[in-house]
């Protein structure tokens, strides 16, 4: 494990150096394809930044209302101190921050959303190096599996061998992101996310069961809960596009993608 590298005097947060690697790629991914829509890939960037500030505001506020009682006899601290981030808050600021950036680029319509689908899935893969490498507590439950590990110099150590589940996501969703990018011209508009909702709801859901999380409602963490909402999402919006004139694109045109549709 190395949580932190020392460079030119610096001490460097491997989580965070991976932090921004993530929107980096993503923000490449993202601007290939709107090249192959006509899009200016410069958009890509201004989008990335939008998700950025969105996030991370999401992901303190949720944090906040969620600790109330550690916020009140502290507020500015609370507000403003450095620890407390949230994911699921973080992707709720990170997509209001993007629509927002869409409202004003007249990009605000699902093919905004099938562009995004990749750079999501490739950005949450390099997101889970950084919790390896930092072992920052999100891996697995004991396991005696060869593949185990022990984490005893992370940020959150355990001498324990344990499912190395920062790795499970790694590679899970580098192939999810393999295969949205392999079908980006096949699917009608719309589709690509339904897809991208249903395979990363499959991934968390499936990982959960050999992570740590508390189990709250019917023996489920609350991801699992989300990941089951995700994929009921995509699941119907699927089934929905079949009866109503089937899922693959007609002719595969790569602009189609860029049009409004309400799919």
């Amino acid at each position: 494990m190395q949580p932190e590298i020392e460079f030119l005097g610096l001490s460097l947060k491997t989580f965070g150096m991976c932090f921004g690697l993530a929107f980096v790629v993503s923000g490449a991914v993202v601007g290939r394809r709107l090249v192959e829509l006509g899009r200016p890939p410069d958009w890509a960037y201004e989008m990335v930044f939008a998700a950025l500030v969105g996030g991370l505001i999401g992901a303190r506020l949720y944090w906040i209302v969620t600790n109330l009682d550690e916020v009140g006899d502290d507020v500015i601290g609370g507000i403003f101190g450095g620890s407390g981030l949230v994911w699921f808050g973080g992707l709720l600021g990170g997509a209001a921050g993007v629509l927002l950036w869409a409202r004003r680029r007249g990009m605000f319509n699902v093919g905004l959303l099938d562009a995004c689908s990749p750079a999501l899935a490739i950005g949450y893969a390099v997101g889970r190096v950084g919790c390896q490498v930092s072992g920052d507590g999100d891996y697995g439950s004991p396991t005696d599996l060869p593949w185990g590990m022990a984490y005893p110099d992370g940020v959150v150590p355990t001498t324990e061998i344990v499912h190395p589940t920062p790795i499970y996501e790694t590679l899970a969703m580098c192939l999810v992101a393999w295969a949205l990018w392999r079908g980006r011209d096949a699917l009608r508009p719309g589709l690509l996310f339904a897809c991208y909702l249903v395979l990363a709801g499959t991934e968390r859901f499936l990982v959960e069961f050999v992570r740590r999380n508390a189990s709250v409602v019917a023996g489920l963490t609350e991801a699992q809960l989300l990941s089951l909402a995700m994929i009921i999402a995509g699941g119907v919006w699927l089934w929905r596009a079949s009866r109503a004139g089937g899922i693959r694109r007609a002719g595969g045109d790569p602009a189609a993608a860029a049009a409004p549709s309400t799919a």
